[in-house]
């Protein structure tokens, strides 16, 4: 496994658990506080389900190499995605230092997918 895909399969996971476990653990840094239940499954479910299955999948690949370009390439293009929307974000309003955190981190960990493809 490379070094690309073990962060970013760390990095997904890790997020993926710490939402599931606690939902308020990620998204409160950007001040979304989920108070009811249907919030709480919506973040679980798109930070923690989505992160878990992520990082099973760039696993799965590291090992596979008929699906490993596309995986990486399909993580990497989801993660610029979110730089791009934060890009766009800045012209907008000035975010806090949180999505600018997030953006550098998710440049990054696209940057090593698309190293390792």
């Amino acid at each position: 496994m490379t070094v690309g895909i073990l962060v970013n399969a760390v990095f997904f996971f890790c997020m993926g658990m710490a939402v599931i476990v606690r939902p308020h653990s990620v998204v409160s840094l950007v001040q979304l506080v989920p108070h009811t239940p249907d919030a709480r499954n919506e973040v679980r479910a798109v930070y923690g389900g989505f992160g878990i299955a992520v990082s099973l999948l760039l696993v799965y690949a590291a090992y596979n190499t008929d699906i490993r370009s596309g995986v990486l390439l399909a993580v990497a293009v989801a993660l610029l995605g979110m730089v791009f929307g934060r890009v766009i974000g800045l012209f907008i309003e000035r975010p806090g230092k949180w999505p600018m955190a997030f953006m550098v981190m998710e440049s990054v960990l696209a940057g090593l997918l698309l190293w390792d493809r």
